[in-house]
């Protein structure tokens, strides 16, 4: 790989999804350096089978400093707590953060996938949610541009038993018909802007662009591409510090 100036971090950024998994090149603005790419999700989704996708589909990509990943599930400092879209038991306490580091050879940082869309989208003004809308409900909240503590609201139940997950997640959505889900949509939307009480709500997911009703003036749809951008600003205080000390030790030694 060619040497990148150390005033000018790339980053890999990855969003993993029940589907696919996506990839691209940024800069440290945000800016696709190339087209992303995407690869199916591979299945079973274990562990072992992610990484290996990972590592061919960003084979032949340009270099980078640091690499970004949205997981579609609760991530704490890394490590994977759940994963219901991809089977939580294969991923429980897995370190994909640390996996990710010592197979590419780059400082990893792992968050929610949601969170990630979130700080790629955000205005940082103000009480911000971002919810996706794919094989599950993913959410983010943030403030000036902050991130919040994330919240699993996915699998908090909503009516009648069912969770978020279960009601407007793929499952539903194949089971109900468009018309019912969007029905359902609207109640979705009703209490997230009771309870929450957001200055704006970012909607995306690959289901976001079947929503069929008219949405309030602070309600925005978004796309994946939008949201693979907030692979830069997980780094952002702290990039070019890292470029020196966040490489773990034994990728280091490898070398």
């Amino acid at each position: 790989m060619e040497k990148n100036n150390a005033s000018s971090p790339k980053f890999l950024s990855i969003d993993i999804g029940g589907s696919h998994i996506k990839a691209t090149i940024l800069n440290d603005l945000g800016a696709l350096q190339m087209e992303y790419d995407k690869t199916p999700t591979p299945t079973p989704a274990t562990p072992e089978n992610v990484v290996n996708t990972i590592k061919k589909l960003v084979k032949s990509f340009p270099s980078y400093d640091m690499v970004s990943v949205g997981f579609p599930g609760y991530v704490k400092n890394g490590v994977i707590k759940t994963a219901p879209n991809l089977g939580t038991n294969f991923w429980k306490d897995f370190d994909l953060s640390k996996k990710l580091s010592t197979e590419l050879g780059k400082p990893a940082r792992v968050v929610n996938d949601a969170d990630m869309q979130g700080l790629g989208i955000v205005s940082g003004k103000g009480l911000e949610m971002v919810i996706t809308l794919g094989t599950g409900f993913g959410t983010a909240l943030l403030v000036d541009g902050q991130l919040m503590p994330h919240l699993e609201l996915a699998h908090h139940p909503f009516a009648k038993g069912k969770t978020y997950d279960d009601y407007v997640g793929e499952r539903g959505l194949e089971k109900e018909g468009l018309e019912k889900w969007n029905r359902r949509m609207k109640k979705v939307f009703k209490v997230l802007k009771t309870v929450i009480n957001y200055d704006t709500l970012y909607i995306g997911g690959g289901n976001s662009d079947k929503l069929n009703f008219k949405l309030d003036k602070n309600m925005k749809i978004v796309t994946n591409q939008d949201g693979i951008k907030g692979g830069s600003r997980l780094w952002l205080k702290d990039a070019r510090q890292n470029l020196i000390t966040a490489v773990p030790t034994e990728v280091v030694l490898n070398k």
